[in-house]
């Protein structure tokens, strides 16, 4: 079936949005996608929303605190426009897309206190596209025990089932995170590594106003504080075995607030490289070769250190004929329609569940 998938990520820039062919096994045709960022004004109240989150020892109704509604009124109606004009662009005719997998925008990841929070009303955009929509992804799997993310490996797998394994696909998003792909579904091992383009992020807009360090630009002029490294490396996290998430803010730019632009744009790249390089040594094999999507793989020194790093062919998910830009929404969209069929989204050793579990909730039409 034709499937649309939405993903709003930690880095908080827009939508993306997929269109895919599958039949949520092996048979995956990815198609079309778009980009559609948010207005400065839009992240502004998303980042407050997330801010009030983390005050929170429990979820409330978005109707309770007014940042919320409005962050929330804003995340969906920029999918519904985002879908809409997506669907003109690509000469898609709404009837012939089956479902929708909505991620929402994560405004809270606390598995440790057994919730996760992700804003966005799923029943209005199937209401305004007329498309059925799977959103809530994460909510049973924590509910469950489970971490809830990271909920793409068994899409990675979909698309490498046929490669030489073990392999393993690295997404650096805000936070990295990493599967390693064994034999089959059920051979699959993943968790966030650490930070990624997030803290990069903060820290070229806290100390230049700047979105990102543009291919990693900023970062090649700097120098590398290992010190610090070591320092941001003595954290439990990192000595937990898979499966372990991260939330956005469990990590913050504060370690390097004295250095220089470059010099802190540098550390922060070579901590994520090393972060990435530790999460190695948990598997029960070294992969063949570590395949990166997602927008750092075009931050070029980022790449570099992670070839210095983890010491693995390090390859382009575009050199698989695959857009890493859109390999996120791509899998929500995968992950709509196993849901759709009742197949499993999160397994023991990908989120930490019991045993294999499907997850999401459908809005029909």
């Amino acid at each position: 079936m034709l499937a649309i998938g939405l993903m709003s990520g930690t880095s908080l820039d827009g939508v993306d949005v997929a269109l895919i062919e599958t039949n949520g096994e092996k048979r995956v045709r990815p198609l079309d996608f778009s980009f559609y960022p948010y207005s400065e004004a839009d992240k502004d109240c998303l980042r407050a929303a997330a801010r009030y989150a983390l005050t929170l020892a429990a979820p409330c109704p978005v109707q309770d605190k007014a940042i919320l509604h409005q962050a929330e009124v804003i995340v969906t109606q920029r999918h519904i426009e985002a879908v809409e004009d997506f669907l003109k662009k690509h000469k898609v005719e709404a009837t012939a897309v089956k479902v929708i997998g909505f991620h929402g925008q994560t405004i809270a990841h606390r598995p440790d206190l057994g919730w996760t929070w992700q804003i966005g009303n799923g029943a209005a955009l199937a209401q305004a596209t007329r498309i059925s929509v799977v959103d809530d992804f994460r909510s049973h799997d924590v509910q469950a025990g489970g971490e809830g993310a990271p909920l793409i490996p068994i899409y990675h797998w979909a698309l490498f089932a046929n490669a030489p394994h073990p392999l393993a696909v690295l997404n650096l998003g805000g936070i990295a995170n990493i599967t390693w792909i064994g034999d089959n579904e059920n051979d699959l091992i993943a968790c966030d590594t650490g930070p990624a383009n997030g803290l990069i992020d903060d820290w070229v807009k806290a100390k230049a106003n700047l979105h990102y360090d543009k291919d990693g630009a900023i970062a090649a002029r700097g120098k590398v504080h290992q010190n610090i490294i070591d320092a941001m490396m003595h954290n439990d996290f990192f000595l937990l075995p898979p499966p372990k998430s991260l939330d956005r803010e469990d990590f913050s730019i504060s370690p390097v607030a004295r250095l220089s632009l470059e010099d802190g744009a540098a550390t922060l790249t070579a901590f994520t490289a090393e972060t990435v390089a530790y999460a190695l040594r948990f598997f029960p094999k070294k992969p063949q070769r570590i395949i990166v999507a997602g927008g750092g793989r075009h931050n070029k020194t980022m790449i570099a250190m992670l070839k210095a790093s983890c010491d693995l062919p390090i390859e382009m998910i575009d050199d698989w004929h695959f857009n890493g830009d859109a390999t996120e929404a791509e899998g929500f969209a995968y992950l709509a329609v196993r849901r759709v069929f009742n197949r499993p989204i999160s397994f023991p050793k990908t989120t930490g569940v019991s045993q294999p579990m499907t997850g999401g909730r459908i809005h029909y039409i």
